[in-house]
């Protein structure tokens, strides 16, 4: 029978996740092969190089570059604070006399008595790499971070914004086919994982991020009101970096999408329980998809990094989703795979697949615009 690989949404009760969890440069890792660690444990620790102040003080004082280093009360080397002076003129028989202060807490790198400059360093930047989510180091990696492995429910979404967070799953939808408005937000979802239905309003979103809601899992969302939110586009190859002021995963696409009642039932089933989520999506090379992660039996997982199984190809008969432009978001069933490469629209050649979807159009899709749904 015929098949193609294509990118896929996962949606998993029961499966064996790692992540990698690494520093943006060289530090210290503070766990252990074998050890287990919560979502929040520190797993590695590093320090951010402060930035660069060049500052002319000499201009500050009024005097010549050249006597700058005779005025200084510090000197190169020696650690300063952010209003603390570094510099005095004594001014003309004692008036008019300056000072100069530095403009951060930091170290002074240098002073130059031909341009006047004093360059400021400020302090490092302290950065933490927590777990993420609950389970055991499988892995460590020197001067960089550690593999996190854990028995855990997984569900992909399709689009997100905003990076990561953490909270109990709070149902605020009663059915996959719910819209969820403003009303339906209250106090008590401060700090929750909120799972919605068909449709998230845009007052609705702006009601969770006042009560403090850790992030929220939706059918759908209008794309438009995104750049309201922000006050910026956003491109849907790479997020993540959005302050939004929640994390906000989409399940199914643009628009009101009623969301898939297997994803649904599964959110439902482990409500109240605690949830990673994570709302970076790249949809081009090196795919990543928004997810939410809620681990189980953390001490039962192997002791052992557990390889992803191979690639199956999606067959004739399987669920699929539009992932660009006109069927984002739609869901469908593959119909056919043609051998050859066909001429679309634009002229060019690309091998495609034949999908029904479940309106109940036929389409001719290219390959490349369409994801397998894995459950």
């Amino acid at each position: 029978m015929a098949a193609v690989f294509t990118p896929g949404l996962q949606v998993t009760e029961k499966g064996v996740i790692q992540k990698d969890r690494r520093l943006p440069l060289e530090g210290e890792v503070t766990v252990s092969m074998g050890e287990m660690v919560t979502a929040e444990t520190v797993v590695a620790r590093t320090e951010l190089p402060g930035k660069i102040y060049p500052i002319n003080v000499a201009n500050q004082l009024g005097v010549d570059a050249g006597r700058l280093k005779s005025l200084m009360t510090k000197t190169a080397g020696d650690k300063v604070t952010e209003g603390e002076i570094i510099a005095t003129s004594p001014g003309f028989f004692g008036l008019f006399k300056s000072e100069a202060t530095s403009i951060v807490t930091g170290t002074i790198e240098s002073v130059s008595g031909v341009t006047g400059q004093v360059i400021f360093q400020a302090d490092p930047v302290p950065v933490e790499m927590d777990a993420y989510i609950n389970g055991r180091v499988v892995e460590v990696i020197p001067s960089e971070g550690c593999v996190i492995q854990s028995n855990a429910t997984f569900i992909q979404g399709i689009f997100g914004l905003g990076g990561e967070a953490r909270g109990e799953i709070t149902m605020v939808a009663k059915a996959p086919s719910q819209i969820v408005t403003e009303s339906d937000i209250t106090e008590d979802c401060k700090g929750k994982v909120l799972v919605g239905g068909a449709y998230l309003s845009v007052s609705a979103l702006k009601r969770a991020v006042e009560v403090g809601a850790s992030a929220f899992v939706t059918g759908g969302f209008d794309y438009d009101e995104i750049k309201d939110l922000l006050g910026y586009e956003v491109g849907v190859a790479i997020t993540g970096g959005e302050d939004l002021g929640l994390t906000l995963i989409v399940t199914e696409g643009f628009g009101e999408i009623q969301m898939a009642p297997a994803t649904f039932k599964l959110l439902k089933a482990k409500a109240g329980m605690m949830a990673s989520v994570n709302g970076a999506t790249q949809i081009r090379a090196g795919v990543m998809r928004p997810e939410v992660v809620v681990t189980f039996d953390e001490a039962s997982a192997p002791t052992e990094i557990v390889k992803p199984p191979e690639p199956v190809g999606i067959q004739i008969g399987d669920k699929v989703r539009g992932i660009r432009a006109p069927y984002f978001g739609l869901l469908g069933t593959l119909k056919s795979l043609p051998n050859e490469p066909t001429v679309l629209d634009s002229e060019s050649k690309a091998r495609v697949m034949e999908v029904t979807f479940e309106d109940g159009t036929e389409a001719i899709v290219p390959r490349a615009n369409v994801e397998a749904i894995k459950g």
